[in-house]
């Protein structure tokens, strides 16, 4: 009886890339650029006030998330817009500071 052999990929766990580029940061960079066109499209700097904003973001994101782990801007988003404080339990309405005990000679 011989057994029965299936060949496997090996990158299962492999990021979708493009360009170098992660699809939720191309997104937000093509997201940029319609917004960008939409508004100043019509204007004579179509270069200046469309393209090359565009180009210095996407620059930005491929510089500053080299070295950084997948997904690292949607992390430091909701990081970012998470509460300071996080509480088990919700605030006392009715909270009262207790009461202090008077030293002698002090």
């Amino acid at each position: 009886m011989a057994l029965k052999v299936t060949p496997v990929s090996q990158c299962l766990e492999k990021k979708l890339q493009v360009m170098g580029f992660e699809i939720p940061d191309l997104l937000f960079v093509f997201f940029l650029l319609s917004i960008l066109n939409f508004f100043l499209g019509t204007t004579s700097g179509k270069l200046f006030l469309v393209w090359l904003p565009t180009l210095a973001v996407a620059l930005t994101i491929r510089i500053g998330k080299r070295g950084k782990p997948d997904n690292f801007l949607l992390h430091l988003g909701k990081f970012w817009m998470r509460p300071k404080a996080l509480w088990a339990f919700p605030e006392s309405k009715t909270f009262q500071s207790p009461p202090q005990l008077k030293r002698k000679g002090a």
